[in-house]
């Protein structure tokens, strides 16, 4: 017997070594950061069995999205809408001329994004009420489709009174679709969604889990956007979600702090492309028609505008690129507010090198976020950024959620991309690159107002204690899954 458990013992040590091995082999074959693919091979040889389950979980395993990338839906999708997608830039009449603006616009481009659009009319909406307010008073006036796609989507008043006016929009005969994602909306419940789907509105689910299927290995590739389209004509993103905890009416002083975009004109078809790639993805099938892409005028000294998406299927991390073009581009000051500070090394060295250039970089982020491990992690790198000349304020309480960066009040971007790995590598986000001076010193204006809720983070004037060091420590080590 003693002998059979020790045979046993040998082949499930060799099993596993094997299984390390072949485990090796496809993390280097995947080119990633060498720290990273040493990271996840040490986690799998000390920690044998926790490290397993964390790397079926988080491993960096790129997601298949054979169905979302047929070319035939592509194409198609591409001959429904009248966005100039894949042009050189150069023949836009009335872009802004100056280098930092053509730069990034031919960056964005490269990386697949289409070119800048001149819109009718974009709207700053900088709280979560008058954000509820807009989406309702479009999706009000919607007579064709009101597609929709959300990270988190709450049952609760907000979301129930907005449900409710989709309801009322689908028993008129408008085209409604739901996408939500599994996990930020994990409270949606059958019962919910059912009145409005038997009012004829489409629901679907953006990479369901599933522990009968295997889909929970997929857990990190998350829906982060938050997308409206109604008419083919008004457009919504940013980084408001459909939730109470945006609401001043119903958090009163305890609302959280966010920005988000209406956008009305030719970018709002790149939302639209956006929403149906996901959709597609999420139901096999997507609707082809070309009122989905009305025809606008050509407007004159209208803001321009590139919208910008990203994902893990997609290698270009063209949100990345963007955030460290525009940053290492900087000539006067960098404004940066994000809900979770865990840059990667290029960003973290771009932020240092611009202020260490003379550049004002300041950064607002909030005191707690929702995440306790996440401020650990962000409090890790404060003190080499204030070092250098990085002013970082810590906002509130409440909880600041907003995404924003701007440039030398010139270039600004908005959308629900925060500024960690998480956003920038593992989750589908979509920003807004704003290339409008007007705007962009709107923007700079409301990050001064904020910082009146904040206080700048001063490097201790001696070590903190060894107990926080060591949790920002580790915390930090944890960056990529953060």
């Amino acid at each position: 017997m003693k002998v059979l458990a020790d045979h046993l013992t040998v082949l499930l040590s060799l099993a596993w070594l094997l299984w390390i091995a072949l485990v090796a082999v496809g993390l280097i074959l995947e080119r990633r950061p060498p720290a990273a693919t040493l990271a996840w091979l040490l986690a799998l040889l000390f920690m044998p069995y926790f490290g397993f389950i964390v790397y079926l979980l988080f491993g960096p395993r790129r997601l298949r999205r054979r169905r979302l990338r047929y070319s035939r839906a592509r194409e198609r999708l591409i001959q429904s809408t009248t966005h100039r997608l894949g042009r050189d830039h150069a023949a836009l009449p009335g872009f802004p001329g100056a280098n930092l603006e053509w730069r990034l616009a031919t960056l964005l481009n490269r990386t697949g994004q289409g070119q800048p659009a001149s819109a009718l009319n974009i709207t700053l909406l900088e709280t979560g009420d008058a954000c509820f307010a807009a989406l309702e008073t479009a999706i009000a006036a919607a007579i064709h489709h009101v597609h929709l796609e959300y990270y988190l989507w709450q049952p609760d008043p907000v979301g129930t009174r907005l449900r409710d006016l989709l309801i009322e929009k689908a028993r008129a005969g408008v085209q409604v679709r739901l996408l939500l994602d599994p996990i930020g909306s994990d409270r949606i419940s059958r019962r919910f969604l059912k009145p409005l789907q038997d009012a004829g509105g489409l629901t679907a689910w953006f990479n369901p889990i599933s522990l009968r299927r295997f889909r929970w290995r997929h857990v990190n590739f998350r829906t982060h956007r938050k997308i409206v389209v109604c008419d083919g004509r008004i457009g919504f993103t940013g980084g408001i979600n459909i939730s109470a905890e945006h609401s001043q009416s119903h958090r009163h002083t305890d609302a959280w702090r966010d920005t988000h975009l209406r956008i009305e004109g030719e970018p709002v078809h790149r939302l639209q492309f956006i929403f149906l790639e996901g959709w597609y993805f999420a139901t096999d099938h997507a609707p082809f028609q070309p009122e989905f892409f009305p025809a606008f005028p050509e407007p004159p000294n209208r803001p321009w505008l590139q919208i910008v998406e990203s994902g893990p299927d997609n290698h270009r991390h063209a949100i990345a690129k963007f955030y460290f073009a525009a940053i290492a581009g900087a000539q006067r000051q960098v404004l940066l507010a994000t809900p979770y500070f865990v840059p990667n090394e290029a960003l973290n060295m771009a932020l240092i090198t611009a202020a260490l250039r003379g550049v004002e970089v300041r950064i607002l982020v909030p005191k707690r976020s929702d995440s306790r491990l996440v401020t650990a992690a962000a409090r890790s790198y404060y003190d080499e950024l204030a070092s250098v000349g990085v002013a970082i304020y810590e906002y509130g309480p409440p909880m600041l959620h907003a995404k924003l960066l701007a440039v030398d009040e010139r270039i600004a971007a908005v959308g629900s991309a925060n500024f960690d790995n998480r956003s920038l590598a593992l989750n589908f986000e979509t920003i807004a690159v704003l290339y409008d001076a007007e705007l962009a010193a709107q923007l700079a204006r409301s990050f001064a107002a904020d910082l009146i809720c904040a206080r700048r983070y001063v490097k201790p004037g001696r070590r903190a204690p060894l107990g926080q060091r060591l949790s920002e420590a580790t915390a930090r080590l944890l960056s990529p899954l953060l």
